[in-house]
């Protein structure tokens, strides 16, 4: 249970129904979790400001504030990974799950050796810097209208220069792999932790193009042409995060600027030129 002091690993559980409350903290704990259990929306919010955890398990169906309006809020204070885990099925819960904030979404009554996988995968991934109350427009490398770094930049937001700075950028959008920052020209674009991975993703594939399986495995950080099976409720929520992504991007699905589809297949970066 929990202590006075902070380990490296804490979860906040966030579940009115003890007995899955206690199978979820028998999974954290043998996970090397330190956990914070709470039973209400509005006990766990308190809980992931005060302890700052790296992993929230989230009910849809809480007392007060439900599932979907609690991840609202954890986003705007937090770069905590979340994991909903819901008796809810239908793909419209699982993407209004995702679309709120969630990295994860897993059907009750789930599996817990497939929960230990998740938990394991997620750890393997860096976070998102907390979202602090700096203006949105962040100093960066500067970026002419080609797109591409200009020599004479001015430093990037952690000091580096256009030297030292290891990033990627297509047209006038721009990703710190350091810093995780995601810039639009100036403009900072606030993405989960999940949405930043599939755009460093993409942007590394470049124009090669990147099938939903191959980009849930990347999210599991899998081995480099890893066949690890991904399932279709797995590829559905790829397409939730991709959309969600193009959204915050300001992109457009029918004369997309950065992202684009190719059916039937998966997605690329799209062309440096045009509009």
């Amino acid at each position: 249970m929990t202590s006075t002091s902070t380990p490296a690993l804490v979860a906040v559980i966030i579940e009115d129904d003890p007995d899955v409350r206690s199978l979820l903290d028998e999974v954290f704990l043998a996970a090397g979790f330190e956990t914070i259990l709470t039973g209400s929306g509005v006990e766990g919010l308190a809980a992931v400001e005060q302890h700052h955890p790296v992993i929230t398990t989230l009910d849809i169906n809480l007392p007060g504030i439900d599932g979907f309006e609690v991840a609202r809020r954890i986003r705007r204070v937090s770069d905590t990974f979340i994991m909903m885990l819901s008796a809810l099925s239908e793909e419209s819960d699982v993407v209004l799950g995702l679309t709120s904030g969630a990295d994860e979404y897993l059907v009750k009554p789930f599996r817990p050796r497939e929960l230990r996988a998740r938990i394991e995968a997620l750890l393997r991934r860096p976070r998102l810097p907390a979202p602090g109350v700096a203006d949105a427009r962040v100093p960066g490398p500067r970026l002419p209208d080609n797109g591409r770094s200009d020599p004479g930049a001015e430093q990037a937001l952690d000091g580096a220069t256009v030297l030292t700075w290891r990033g990627r950028v297509h047209r006038d959008l721009s990703l710190d792999l350091d810093t995780r920052l995601v810039l639009i020209g100036q403009r900072r674009i606030e993405l989960t932790p999940t949405e930043f991975d599939l755009l460093a993703m993409l942007l590394e594939a470049g124009k090669r193009v990147c099938s939903k399986a191959d980009l849930a495995r990347g999210l599991r950080a899998a081995p480099p042409g890893s066949n690890d099976y991904v399932s279709e409720p797995d590829k559905r929520a790829i397409e939730t995060h991709i959309a969600n992504l193009r959204r915050k991007l300001g992109d457009s699905t029918t004369q997309p600027r950065y992202i684009e589809t190719v059916r039937g297949v998966g997605y690329r970066l799209t062309s440096d030129e045009g509009s």
